[in-house]
């Protein structure tokens, strides 16, 4: 018996007690009880999706004569407050649950079902105007709805999220690659010394790594375009309109604002989920690089007075809560964590990508979690690393020349004109003597003092064949 509180929904297993104020009804109550397991709901951008979806397919049926008009006006103007973020209250189910996503599609269902009764002026619970699965549902499946959802969501958080994001990213390291052009420094290769690079060479190559990253996930997104919808149960599409894919992949690409396609092979779409993972591939590519740069940051930034110190990265917050004046390279840092996190959610999609059995993937919710969890972690990481740390680095010119003068590496110049062998003892005694190559190689008078001075160049070592 239902309370004021509570009214009494029934599914296909019997009836299921739902808050009074709910717009999701019995086989999202059931579920709740069913997955107790981490407490992460949703991600808003897949409940938007969902939404999307929903009307697409909403208008499609109405377009082919199988929803009437008035039921079919209804869903649309419901899904269309689920993609508002109006309803995001009702999606209440967790990550982990049944590994199709049904559990949500029926969320989905049930809210936009109840939601659009309430516009026709019937009441929640009252199937008799528009019905979750009869209706809203009509001429899909969990198993093709889920699958496209996360490519939807995916795409629209690349497009909205990452991509400027990035783009932000690229253009703070390229700013930095032409400030610090003129700024001579020393290689390292396998953390040792080795022949002298610009600064400015070194962040242009971190701009390039990020450029490449655009470029991969601008592919992936391709790769996602296409779409699972118009497949159903087992990608026959058994119960729906042969041109009821098209026509959703239409109308999803014009809210999307990218070309979306209903999948050519729909075994391949609902029994893989091989676009997802490679597409997060490129994703674990772009979280290799921004690690590679973040920690060549914080080394090069090392000290103040005892490490590399070649750049000063932007003091942002107190270092220590026991030495004071300390200060940490704490955004580079997080990038770095962000980086190790975007890498294990690779592994579980790459395991995820294992589990299409047959006709259907069962590990979709998980997948488009870590999915839309990794876009988000790159696209703030990328912000905050170009905001609060690239852009304020400042390059100390002084300590880079010194420490290019200190080096052995400089006798690879001499090389070619004195032979390998004399220049390594050049760089032998320099070392023994705690001298520099320049001041071994005038004590031994092996070349005059010009051409010695042509050779030991910085500047000519990192273009050589130009002059400065």
């Amino acid at each position: 018996m239902a309370s004021k509180s509570h009214r009494i929904e029934s599914d296909s297993m019997g009836e299921m007690s739902v808050p009074a104020d709910a717009y999701y009804g019995a086989q999202t109550a059931r579920a709740i009880e069913n997955f107790p397991i981490s407490g992460i709901r949703k991600h808003s951008l897949l409940v938007q999706a969902m939404g999307m979806i929903k009307q697409a397919a909403a208008e499609s049926n109405m377009e082919l004569g199988l929803v009437s008009k008035k039921q079919g006006r209804a869903i649309v103007k419901a899904a269309q407050e689920v993609i508002d973020g109006k309803l995001d209250d009702h999606f209440v189910l967790d990550v982990f649950q049944t590994g199709s996503g049904t559990s949500t599609n029926m969320n989905t269902n049930e809210v936009i079902a109840n939601r659009a009764n309430e516009i026709l002026g019937l009441k929640m619970g009252d199937k008799s105007g528009v019905h979750p699965n009869d209706h809203v549902n009509y001429g899909q499946s969990s198993n093709d709805v889920y699958p496209t959802a996360i490519h939807v969501s995916s795409i629209l958080s690349i497009n909205e999220n990452l991509l400027p994001a990035l783009k932000k990213l690229r253009g703070a390291l390229a700013a930095k690659a032409k400030q610090f052009d003129k700024i001579v420094k020393i290689g390292r290769t396998h953390l040792q010394d080795a022949t002298p690079v610009r600064l400015g060479q070194e962040f242009g190559g971190y701009a390039s790594m990020i450029e490449h990253g655009i470029k991969r996930v601008e592919y992936a997104r391709e790769e996602l375009s296409e779409l699972a919808i118009g497949g159903t149960a087992v990608g026959t599409g058994i119960n729906t309109h042969p041109r009821f894919g098209r026509l959703v992949a239409k109308r999803l690409s014009s809210m999307c604002k990218t070309k979306l396609r209903e999948a050519d092979n729909h075994f391949e779409a609902q029994g893989s989920k091989d676009a997802v993972v490679e597409a997060h591939g490129s994703l674990k590519t772009l979280a290799v690089s921004m690690m590679k740069i973040a920690n060549d940051i914080r080394w090069l930034g090392s000290g103040p007075r005892c490490g590399i110190g070649e750049i000063h990265i932007p003091a942002v917050q107190p270092g220590s809560s026991i030495m004071p004046g300390k200060v940490n390279p704490v955004i580079p840092e997080a990038v770095c964590q962000v980086a190790a996190q975007v890498m294990g959610n690779d592994l579980t999609i790459t395991i995820g990508g294992q589990f299409g059995n047959f006709e259907l993937n069962v590990m979709m919710p998980v997948k488009g979690h870590n999915f839309l969890q990794s876009v988000d972690l790159l696209s703030r990481a990328s912000e905050v690393f170009a905001d609060k740390c690239i852009k304020g680095i400042k390059a100390d010119k002084k300590r880079c020349e010194e420490m290019i003068e200190k080096s052995l590496a400089m006798c690879t110049s001499l090389a070619p004109v004195i032979g390998y062998d004399n220049a390594a003892a050049i760089a032998k005694e320099a070392y023994a003597k705690g001298k520099t190559v320049r001041e071994v190689a005038l004590e031994k008078k092996v070349l005059p003092a010009e051409k010695l001075a042509e050779l030991l160049d910085p500047w000519s070592m990192t273009e050589p064949g130009t002059k400065k």
